[in-house]
């Protein structure tokens, strides 16, 4: 009888771990703030290391469970998250960006040049604070958020008796073991060779498709330009060539590619 229930436990654990875990697809799709579709937005599931991108009218599909965090990336607009709640699984998600906007401050000229270029140099740095002001206010947009997206739950002011309170978390216990053998097992990452670098590029060559460059117009060359720049500022083989994951790979050369098109012309 000891034998049975034990067995039964352990169906019951696997089957609510099956489900907790599953994953579904949303739809949706992404406008500006003129109900505008706009295109091609970059779509990434943060929680599960998951990207596409919106078609020409602004429809996309993406892998997606239960309190997954979704991020749209665009050029030119606002980023924006949305933490996956149980009833957009049945509906159309509509997703709104926000162009950016940098107001300018009014620059009264105070200072009449005399035409020494030298002393006329020092009293003409408005512009490139300006510059400076909007690059960091780029990166800081786009970087990842400082505090985790509030849950979606009623307060425990005005919830019941809870009767699981003082019993073992099952779910808890199986997550947190999976956490430390991740950790025990994940390589160190250490700064590659000439040699490890050649082989991890020609890793990339092989296993990421490289469709959604080639859809700009760019060619091989291009492409090989391109991943020089992105394992230059990604450092892709240094975290990537020991712990190689084709979907995280791609996402952050993806993300690599929003970056490189500010500064070279593409198809050139």
């Amino acid at each position: 009888m000891k034998t049975y229930i034990q067995q039964s436990l352990c169906t019951a654990v696997f089957l609510i771990s099956g489900t907790v875990f599953s994953q579904q697809k949303i739809t949706g799709i992404v406008t500006d703030n003129s109900n505008i579709n706009i295109n091609p937005v970059l779509i990434i599931n943060v929680s599960r290391h998951q990207t596409v991108f919106s078609d020409a009218s602004g429809k996309f599909v993406i892998d997606a469970a239960e309190n997954d965090e979704i991020r749209f990336v665009k050029e030119g607009y606002y980023r924006s998250d949305r933490k996956i709640l149980k009833e957009d699984f049945s509906t159309s998600l509509l997703i709104i960006l926000k162009k950016t906007e940098i107001e300018i401050p009014e620059v009264k000229i105070a200072y009449r040049p005399t035409g020494n270029l030298e002393r006329d140099s020092k009293h003409l740095n408005e512009s490139r604070k300006i510059s400076g002001l909007k690059s960091d206010l780029e990166v800081y947009m786009k970087s990842p958020l400082n505090e985790p997206l509030p849950d979606n739950a009623i307060s425990k002011t005005f919830t019941g008796h809870d009767f699981n309170a003082g019993q073992v978390d099952v779910m808890g216990v199986l997550s947190a073991a999976a956490g430390l053998f991740k950790k025990a097992t994940k390589p160190k990452i250490t700064k590659p060779t000439y040699n490890e670098t050649q082989i991890f590029m020609a890793r990339i060559r092989k296993e990421i498709n490289f469709d959604f460059l080639r859809k700009y117009g760019m060619g091989e060359d291009e492409i090989e330009a391109f991943l020089m720049y992105a394992d230059d500022t990604r450092q892709l083989a240094k975290k990537y060539r020991k712990d190689f994951k084709r979907y995280v790979v791609e996402a952050d050369i993806k993300e690599a590619f929003i970056e490189y098109r500010k500064t070279n012309k593409i198809g050139m």
